[in-house]
């Protein structure tokens, strides 16, 4: 995941180099092989490489008329000889701005064209991709990395209350074009924008929808058009001859490690692939470490096993561009990350097969992440089918664009690229379309695609979630005691009545103890990962 930014001052004055300079410079942890900038009178560029397949850096037509800088992988071309930004570049010189309508992949981007003296840019349809942005005085400024944009002194860090109290009550801000800061704000997920004249406008170009019920003669027939899009979805994702894969003992992550190693069977490929899985031993009961071993020695991969029994509650690194991200978690997270970073550049996950093949069930993502970001809303504005309930309201709610920029190396700091092939556009709408019965149902059509790929005890493994809650297990330690006296900054003042807080800490229930956690969160934040030196180079 390259590191990108830019400037464009509106009022026509030469661009600030140095600003650029630094911004780009700030972003090496997540490019470290090369740093460049472009120039051209009142815009420019920056972009941070990180050579994970057919990368380059800011990039120009041949006519010169058009410039890009891209944190991006298009999917869908068997052009190879192109990089990915060539390819976006490819699709605006034939479409124009409607060449979203035909990208697929996971990308931000910004194209700055100079016959039309207009900016426009795009994030990807499910938001894998950050992308934040900001007026800055006369210039508009945006970066895939939110504290890039702190760089910028006329960026202010006045806090915008609405996230945190959103953060508060739930979790997570329910506004996914705003961030923490009242200056800066996010493009959402399948949005571009455009910049001209001083005018910003976006529009959503992507929302799901069941376009037309797809239906075949023969069950079979299901099977394969799954399969084929899972293997594409896949393929599209390793371009890498080092990988490592996050696996449970859970369906999804292992129909995924079973389809690589077929791929590279098939291939005669020689890729490493090794999975992680995290696992409890003892702290509650758990069965991970089983399956996920004998899922990895059916497939032929190896898998290291993270025991997170020894982690305690917001151990490791907590400093994070906003408060959300501040997991309790953190140093499991980050360990099993930093793990799989020193395998590869690339690492897959299992996320969110239930969200798309589970209609009777809950997303296994918004159960996984519902102790920490409770109570989500359901969205405002959603085309709720009433073929497809629940897969709809996953679509629509506000978990999965902040979850994977918890991923992002704007989050972790490390140079690997995570990416989730079942978040693919065209396996996505495949399943939108199908009939839900039987096919989505108890992901009865995955299991039917990996018969022959996974072991039987694997295959029909039922849905097992966590026996427990770790986090109300770690909390009655006496080491988490601080939890109910940790030293508040004057900041959280603003937003919590401390007066409360003996009350609230008293009653020992799930809900009350996540609500003191993100009260820690938000008062760690505020403490430790708010400031920032504006002169900061990296």
């Amino acid at each position: 995941m390259s590191g990108i930014a830019g400037i464009v001052n509106l009022d026509g004055a030469p661009l600030d180099r140095d600003l650029l300079s630094r911004m780009t410079e700030f972003m090496s942890y997540r490019g470290p092989d090369a740093q460049e900038t472009w120039v051209e009178g009142n815009v420019g560029f920056g972009h941070a490489l990180l050579r994970t397949c057919c990368h380059a850096g800011v990039l120009s037509s041949a006519d010169g008329n058009l410039s890009i800088t891209a944190d991006a992988r298009v999917d869908g071309d068997e052009n190879t000889d192109l990089t990915d930004g060539e390819r976006i570049l490819c699709a605006y010189q034939t479409w124009g701005e409607n060449c979203v309508d035909h990208l697929i992949g996971d990308f931000a981007f910004a194209i700055w064209d100079k016959r039309q003296q207009r900016l426009f840019c795009a994030r990807d349809h499910f938001g894998v991709k950050p992308f934040f942005i900001a007026r800055a005085g006369n210039s508009f400024v945006f970066s895939n990395t939110l504290n890039v944009l702190r760089l910028d002194a006329r960026v202010s860090d006045e806090l915008n209350e609405t996230a945190i109290g959103d953060y508060l009550a739930f979790g997570l801000n329910q506004d996914l074009a705003t961030t923490v800061f009242r200056d800066i704000q996010r493009l959402p997920p399948g949005h571009s924008l455009t910049l001209s004249n001083g005018a910003i406008a976006t529009r959503r170009y992507w929302s799901p929808e069941i376009k037309n019920e797809i239906r075949f003669r023969d069950a079979q027939s299901y099977v394969d058009q799954f399969n084929e899009l899972f293997v594409t979805a896949i393929k599209d994702r390793l371009r890498t001859d080092r990988v490592s894969i996050s696996m449970s003992g859970g369906l999804d992550s292992t129909s995924i490690a079973a389809t690589v190693r077929e791929l590279m069977r098939r291939t005669g490929e020689t890729s490493v692939v090794q999975a992680y899985s995290t696992v409890y031993d003892e702290l509650i009961p758990d069965e991970e470490r089983h399956y996920s071993a004998l899922a990895a020695s059916s497939i032929g991969i190896p898998v290291h096993h993270l025991s997170a029994d020894k982690y305690e509650l917001f151990e490791g690194d907590l400093n994070q561009p906003e408060p959300f991200l501040v997991s309790p978690f953190a140093g499991q997270f980050n360990d099993l990350l930093r793990l799989m970073a020193s395998n590869s550049r690339v690492a897959l996950t299992g996320y969110d097969g239930d969200a798309l093949m589970n209609e009777a069930r809950p997303s296994l993502l918004a159960r996984a992440v519902r102790p920490f970001w409770t109570r989500i809303k359901p969205p405002k504005e959603s085309q709720i089918s009433s073929r497809r309930p629940a897969t709809f309201r996953a679509l629509e709610s506000k978990v999965w664009a902040p979850l994977f920029e918890g991923y992002d190396p704007g989050a972790t700091r490390l140079p690997l690229e995570v990416r989730h092939p079942f978040i693919d556009v065209r396996l996505v709408e495949y399943l939108l379309s199908i009939p839900a019965s039987p096919w989505c149902a108890n992901k009865h059509i995955l299991r039917c695609a990996m018969k022959d790929l996974l072991p039987a005890l694997v295959l029909n493994r039922p849905k097992t979630p966590l026996a427990g809650d770790p986090a109300l297990q770690l909390s009655q330690r006496a080491s988490v005691r601080w939890l109910d006296s940790f030293e508040v900054t004057p900041q959280l003042t603003r937003f919590v009545n401390l007066k409360l807080r003996r009350s609230l800490a008293e009653k020992k229930t799930p809900d009350v103890l996540w609500a003191n956690l993100r009260l820690f969160a938000l008062n760690h934040w505020l403490t430790h990962s708010l400031p920032i030196d504006r002169r900061m180079v990296a």
